[in-house]
């Protein structure tokens, strides 16, 4: 009996590290024993009954039980090996000392590489475990050096630079080695805190883009006003023995997240959760009215406010471009005498300038932030412990959809990816920021494979 429960004990983890509602499993483990005795004693007939109708009807559920459970734990295992069968890479992206393009070029990049090859039929997906591929856009603060990364797969190296290199001229894009990687980065050795993020609205209502910013058109220097400098800024003054990772792992959205089909067999996408967030703003502007002649209730003209009329503008907008699913995750590990608390607060809020009064947000989740520290919280070091390793295991491995961290994360469209993953514009003076001194004159005539 100890393995079972030691067996649910497991599972009771992986559910919390998931979901981010801490559980303590000994509670649920022990009220369970103790109903399944009392119930035993008390109404011992009934129990055997409920097992020998459970035993007899056993040739009807459980082959269904065992193939159900064999045909997951099946395409988990090819899922897996095709993972692990695919080469990865690590690119840094340095910027040139003078960016005169809009976030708009970056948009043309995510649209660029908008692609998913690999679940072509049916087959590909359920019998060989093949998946469509996904990036991790990363910006990191190392010691107080601000640098930009995107992580791939190998054969998608030659898509990956072609497609900056015809937005950004003047950028370089470095084989770089894998940061997370150069440090222990063990519970016991780092203190560390992260998390990651989701929408506080649904989907299809976006964040303040780069299109609210003004920056959408080049203007003057003086003029413009980029929302990634205050992140760049925040990054860049960490000190000596502190860390700060961001990453937004993208792949092609196909209707995933929401786990639902439309009368007509096809999936339920952000598109119909739009058509369903306008439909109910039009019908909120509409004021019932009775009908003089028959005394009926009826709906009114619609008659909505101009707060109203730009979130259906900006809804129809957002949906109307790509979309990709986003994982997002955030990661702050000091050396113990180095750890300041205040980045928490600084990690958690680090994306405020992306969202105010009216607009899509994002709102830190799981992880570490299940954690309250009140002081009757006794004896969860040790589950802090592992909810920080399987944190920083999440983080290199560049997982969010698949387990063992399978999660579903949010919607964003190509416009949105391109406000909170840019190129800053040479306004961003920060020194954190490391820019290559002279421009090529052309990108590579013949690009690496």
């Amino acid at each position: 009996m100890i393995p079972f429960f030691e067996q649910i004990k497991k599972t009771i983890d992986k559910l919390t590290k998931k979901t981010g509602v801490r559980l303590n499993p000994y509670p649920i483990l022990y009220t369970g024993l103790v109903l399944l005795l009392l119930s035993a004693v008390f109404m011992s007939h009934v129990v055997w009954e409920a097992i020998s109708l459970a035993l007899f009807l056993s040739p009807l559920w459980l082959p269904i039980l065992l193939v159900s459970a064999a045909s997951m734990l099946w395409l988990i295992l090819k899922r897996s090996e095709f993972i692990a069968s695919q080469k990865t890479i690590l690119l840094e992206i340095k910027p040139p000392r003078s960016v005169v393009k809009t976030p708009l070029a970056m948009e043309a990049f995510f649209s660029g590489i908008h692609l998913a090859p690999g679940e072509s039929h049916w087959y590909a997906i359920n019998i060989l475990g093949k998946v469509r591929p996904w990036w991790s856009l990363e910006i990191v603060s190392l010691e107080g050096k601000v640098h930009f990364y995107i992580w791939t797969r190998v054969g998608f190296r030659r898509t990956i630079e072609s497609q900056l290199y015809a937005q950004y001229p003047g950028v370089q894009v470095i084989e770089a080695v894998d940061y997370t990687r150069t440090l222990t980065a063990t519970p016991e050795e780092w203190s560390i805190w992260g998390c990651d993020f989701t929408h506080t609205d649904k989907d299809p209502l976006p964040i303040k883009t780069y299109v609210e910013y003004g920056l959408d058109k080049v203007q003057k220097e003086p003029e413009q006003v980029d929302p990634l400098s205050n992140l760049i800024e925040t990054m860049g003054s960490l000190g000596k023995g502190e860390y700060l990772w961001l990453q937004f792992i993208i792949r092609v959205h196909r209707g995933e997240k929401y786990h639902k089909t439309k009368e007509d067999g096809k999936a339920y996408t952000w598109k119909d959760e739009a058509k369903e967030m306008v439909d109910k703003i039009r019908a909120d502007t509409r004021d019932v009215y009775i009908d003089s002649a028959t005394g009926d209730e009826r709906p009114g003209f619609p008659n909505p406010t101009k707060g109203q009329l730009d979130k259906i503008a900006a809804i129809e907008r957002n949906t109307a471009k790509l979309a990709f699913d986003v994982g997002a995750r955030g990661v702050y590990l000091a050396k113990p005498e180095n750890f300041d608390g205040i980045m928490i607060s600084n990690l958690t809020g680090i994306f405020k300038t992306f969202s105010s009064e009216g607009w899509n947000g994002f709102s830190p989740t799981g992880w570490m932030t299940a954690f309250s520290d009140y002081p009757w919280e006794i004896g969860v070091n040790k589950l802090k412990d592992e909810f920080r390793r399987g944190l920083i295991s999440a983080y290199r491995r560049r997982q969010f959809y698949y387990d063992p961290f399978k999660n579903h994360g949010m919607v964003m469209s190509t416009e949105e990816l391109a406000t909170i993953f840019h190129i800053p514009s040479s306004t961003t003076e920060t020194p954190s920021l490391e820019r290559i001194q002279s421009a090529t004159a052309e990108p590579p005539a013949n690009l690496p494979t």
